[in-house]
């Protein structure tokens, strides 16, 4: 078999095999053989049939399959001959198969980059450092308290933090426009749920009152009809309901899994889970500016085939956040929403993956089996789920994948030149008394 490999942009390559014809009429005579063993035709006793009637009627459909077959056969031969590692499958054409010539065939594909590792040494990291206070620990019990408020209707003025339930109706030069008309909606004052205009035409609104006022819409809002116009809004406040926080008693404590111990033991519980969110969030961030120095030390040209499938998992991932269960509908979001993410992330694969093999990086079982027990704290029963997640090999491939990765990161760090940053809690986590409020329209 006869291989010859040529650049022909960046990464790609392409590669020419030429199969003796001696190989093909072989394989092709070995199936028809073994065909007329097998097949049954009429006026013929089972493997009784002639070679040359087989031939005749089975010759053109043995010799398609064998094609196939050695297509595949001598395209994976070839890399091996010429010790290529193709990323992703190679494209073939130009396949030249006259019977009694020899097989001829182009295959077309990319190369992995070739990585020469820089600035693995000495790398910048600064380590945010924050105490856990007494107010924090408030904070947060605050928050749980938030969890489990009800609303009471109150005759007053609403105020900031206060749900009013309404009807609205708005339009722009006297025409309706989609998603502008609401009946009984709630709406919580200072959650920014609504446009900001909208939410200061409600401010001090009481029950069963009717307001009519102007709301701008910024130039990007996803209805088109109304980007960067101002609507006229009729609203009518059926009532205000003020937010009440459960005391933190006994009962409150017991809703959160603490049985014994009452606030006091909640507030120990509540402490040690804000340092591991914190002890994780401080080492996210050290790792996050590890990759980003890796990444711009090492700059890769990233195969398409790879930037392809990482884009279309990008695309699957936002449609499962969405509820989507239709993978078709992926074509639908656009290519350049994700492409720059996707391109990080197979760069900064690559970079790990180079800096794995280079340090003979070997997966450590202790931190698989805690990597594992951790996921499967999510689950009401997380033997079982540990089980389960075993028993399914691409969940574990990935796994080992995520702690091979860790591992690397982790020497790295050891390596890196640190430097602590005092900051808060509060500033750290992005934590505020009111999680629950989004800046959104």
């Amino acid at each position: 078999m006869q291989v010859s490999i040529e650049t022909t942009t960046g990464l790609e390559r392409r590669m020419k095999v030429q199969v003796p014809a001696e190989r093909v009429e072989r394989e092709v005579e070995q199936r028809l053989k073994s065909m007329g063993k097998r097949a049954k035709l009429n006026g013929f006793r089972p493997g009784k049939i002639p070679y040359d009637v087989v031939k005749k009627r089975f010759g053109s459909e043995i010799r398609q399959e064998v094609l196939g077959d050695l297509l595949r056969e001598t395209c994976n031969e070839a890399f091996l001959q010429e010790k290529v590692n193709p990323a992703g499958g190679p494209r073939i054409d130009n396949v030249n198969n006259e019977p009694g010539m020899d097989l001829e065939f182009t295959a077309t594909f990319e190369v992995y980059p070739d990585i020469k590792l820089a600035g693995t040494d000495g790398i910048q990291v600064e380590r945010p450092v924050a105490e856990i206070t007494e107010a924090d620990i408030d904070a947060m019990v605050g928050n749980l308290r938030q969890q489990r408020a009800t609303w009471e209707t109150v005759q007053r003025s609403a105020r900031k933090g206060d749900r009013v339930q309404l009807d609205y109706s708005g339009s722009v030069n006297g025409e309706n426009f989609p998603g502008g008309q609401a009946e009984k909606v709630f709406v919580v004052l200072g959650e920014n749920r609504m446009l900001a205009d909208f939410e200061q035409g409600l401010d001090g609104v009481k029950a069963d009152e009717q307001r009519e006022f102007e709301v701008h819409f910024p130039d990007d809002y996803h209805v088109k009809e109304v980007a960067g116009k101002t609507a006229h809004f009729k609203v009518h406040a059926h009532h205000v309901d003020a937010q009440k926080l459960p005391e933190p008693d006994e009962a409150f404590c017991k809703s959160f899994g603490v049985t014994d111990g009452g606030i006091a033991k909640l507030r120990i519980e509540v402490s040690e889970n804000m340092r591991r969110e914190m002890a994780d969030t401080v080492r996210k961030r050290m790792k996050d500016q590890l990759l980003d120095a890796l990444l711009s030390a090492n700059p890769l040209q990233v195969p398409k085939a790879l930037l392809d499938d990482e884009i279309e998992n990008l695309r699957r991932d936002a449609l499962e956040r969405m509820g989507i269960k239709d993978g078709k509908k992926s074509v639908e979001l656009p290519r350049e929403l994700f492409e720059e993410q996707a391109k990080r992330r197979v760069s900064l694969g690559l970079i790990v993956g180079e800096i794995i093999s280079q340090q003979q990086v070997r997966v450590d079982a202790k931190r698989v089996q805690e990597r594992l027990e951790r996921m499967a704290g999510d689950y009401s029963n997380p033997a079982e789920a540990i089980r389960s997640m075993r028993s399914n090999p691409s969940v574990m491939r990935q796994l080992e994948s995520l702690v091979l990765e860790d591992q690397a990161v982790d020497n790295l760090l050891q390596k890196a030149a640190v430097t602590d940053k005092s900051t808060s809690f509060q500033e750290l986590m992005h934590f505020h008394e009111h999680p629950h409020v989004h800046a959104h329209d």
